[in-house]
């Protein structure tokens, strides 16, 4: 059986970047754990240090339940290089290559004006884009369709 993988996105501003990314991904608040009703009530278990609050976190998911959840966490440090790890935003649909290509530089346009920047087009491939902190991710077509079985 396969590990189930979990993103985690390291930020300064959680509640902002959960905007932006429920967005981009079409996911959706993260229920807390059983037994827990609130957020509130799973961290309190935690010693966390002086100052920190529920707001200092979000945690997605796919409402799918298909996609990896993702943690976004406030850390005292700015980002400050590259991201080793990135996510790949895949449009979907068919048709031609420009067809395609059109609808990756829609999505791409509806990312900016959610917060996003762009910071490179690969002509008719994908685009490089950085969300409201800077963390890059890429919006591509999605592959084709699989063979009728």
């Amino acid at each position: 059986m396969p590990a189930r993988i979990d993103l985690t996105l390291d930020c300064t501003d959680a509640q902002l970047l959960a905007v932006f990314w429920k967005s981009a991904l079409g996911y959706v608040d993260l229920p807390p754990p059983p037994p827990f009703e609130t957020r509130e009530e799973w961290l309190a278990q935690f010693d966390l240090p002086e100052g920190e609050t529920v707001d200092d976190g979000a945690w997605l998911c796919d409402p799918e339940g298909i996609g990896p959840h993702l943690a976004i966490l406030k850390v005292p440090e700015p980002k400050t290089a590259k991201n080793r790890l990135h996510i790949d935003v895949r449009i979907a649909g068919h048709g031609t290559t420009a067809e395609r290509w059109s609808r990756v530089l829609a999505e791409a346009a509806r990312l900016v004006a959610a917060g996003g920047s762009v910071l490179a087009e690969v002509d008719g491939h994908h685009v490089v884009m950085a969300d409201p902190e800077g963390n890059e991710f890429c919006v591509a077509a999605a592959g084709p369709p699989p063979p009728d079985a």
